[in-house]
């Protein structure tokens, strides 16, 4: 059989595979960049973010300055303040005196931007990507049989909904708090609803179901394996955490003493907005005056099992501290469990080029490369156990999209900074 050559197809300087808020505004900054040509492939018809954590006045853990844009290039086109002028709700805006956005206006927010660029495309799945050894080229092929070649990838996929082992292969009709909306009618009609998790989602969800209670009659439980319900710690020397120093710091660390920091700092950026765990609270005391409420919070409970008859779910815990087993029925339960990283299965082809620690998870360089010429292949987010806490984090993706032009480009258009904070971590 003789072979097809490959179609011949124009050379980018980098694709971006995956487009949440991170991928996005690397798209924003690098529009302007007339030497610098990337494209950006998006499976999704369209952008969206935790389309179904649009609860009524939840709003982002992180101000309006973490925005796709503004602390890498503060008069940047793309940014939320431009956004909403546009969209005349800027004097709104600085009327209301709270510098937090709503869940759903950040969502918007993201889609006006994507809008606006050329460089975007929805509704392309990545099926594979090889490598070219000879042309020293990335070739990324989609679902509908493009290809798209260049010299660097940015991986932005995101990071999917986490299922417990406990609930692998569990029947009925279970959700992950991701699509809670959809499903909230659905779980206000059953007789009892169980959610799992201790962290923002659970806490809005748990709120939400709550002050609904007596309308609808359900029983209403709340387990965590937690101690308790963590805050989240938003003091400001705290939140020099999130600076360049911090992360030149931790990246420094021997490998395990970074994973061991990983769980332990799990409470600086998977805790609680504290206002709403006090809110909760006063709800629980005005509900509570006609009379005990059907609803229980169990902390030190781990979920080790779960069965799904007749409609029922029997769930198995654990009270860790205890050491005592029991169990729980509900005929709804809510997975509030968080989302992990995957490596994508696209990416198998290029395995022996990329590197992994100890673990099996990416080896993230410093400029936040996992390839091992250390500049081909770069990670956006699922760096947590590389970079702390600053991988997640809303306000730290312009300066890692900084980061990664310089890297790119050989050049600063967004000079990145390298000191801000008043503490030192490192002797």
């Amino acid at each position: 059989m003789t072979a097809h050559p490959e179609p011949r197809t124009h050379t980018h300087d980098f694709v971006g595979i995956g487009l949440g808020p991170f991928n996005l505004g690397l798209a924003c900054l690098t529009e302007p960049i007339a030497g610098l040509d990337g494209v950006f492939l998006e499976s999704k018809p369209d952008f969206e973010w935790h389309a179904g954590m649009f609860l009524d006045g939840a709003h982002l853990q992180t101000p309006f300055l973490s925005d796709l844009v503004t602390l890498a290039d503060p008069t940047s086109p793309y940014s939320f303040l431009n956004y909403l002028k546009e969209r005349g709700r800027l004097y709104s805006f600085y009327i209301r005196e709270n510098f937090y956005p709503l869940r759903v206006e950040y969502d918007d927010y993201c889609r006006w931007a994507a809008n606006k660029l050329d460089s975007v495309r929805f509704g392309t799945t990545v099926t594979e990507v090889t490598y070219d050894e000879d042309a020293e080229l990335y070739d990324v092929r989609t679902e509908a049989g493009d290809l798209h070649r260049a010299r660097h990838l940015v991986l932005g996929t995101g990071t999917p909904p986490h299922i417990p082992d406990a609930c692998r292969g569990l029947g009925g009709d279970f959700i992950h708090n991701s699509r809670y909306l959809q499903h909230k009618a659905e779980l206000q009609a059953k007789e009892s609803i169980t959610l799992v998790g201790s962290g923002q989602s659970a806490a809005e969800i748990y709120h939400d179901l709550l002050s609904e209670i007596d309308v609808h009659g359900y029983r209403l439980n709340w387990v965590t394996r937690s101690p308790r319900f963590f805050p989240l710690e938003y003091t400001k020397l705290t939140l020099e955490m999130t600076s360049p120093e911090y992360v030149d710091y931790y990246h420094a660390l021997p490998e395990q003493t970074r994973y061991r920091l990983t769980e332990q700092q799990k409470g600086l950026f998977k805790g609680i907005d504290g206002d709403l765990i006090n809110e909760i609270f006063d709800l629980l005391y005005r509900k509570n005056l006609g009379g005990p409420v059907p609803t229980r919070l169990l902390t030190n409970s781990a979920l080790t099992s779960a069965a799904h008859t007749d409609g029922t779910y029997t769930l198995g815990l654990r009270q860790e501290e205890q050491g005592r087993d029991y169990e729980l029925r509900s005929e709804g339960l809510i997975l509030a469990t968080g989302y992990k990283y995957t490596e994508p299965e696209f990416l198998k082809p290029v395995r022996h080029r990329l590197r992994y620690d100890s673990h099996g998870n990416f080896d993230l360089a410093r400029n936040y490369a996992v390839d091992v010429t250390g500049r081909g292949v770069f990670l956006q987010n699922a760096g947590v156990h590389t970079h702390s806490i600053t991988s997640p984090d809303l306000g730290m993706g312009a300066y890692r999209n900084s980061y990664i032009i310089r890297e790119l480009l050989g050049t600063d258009p967004y000079p990145v900074e390298k000191t801000i904070a008043f503490q030192e971590f490192a002797v």
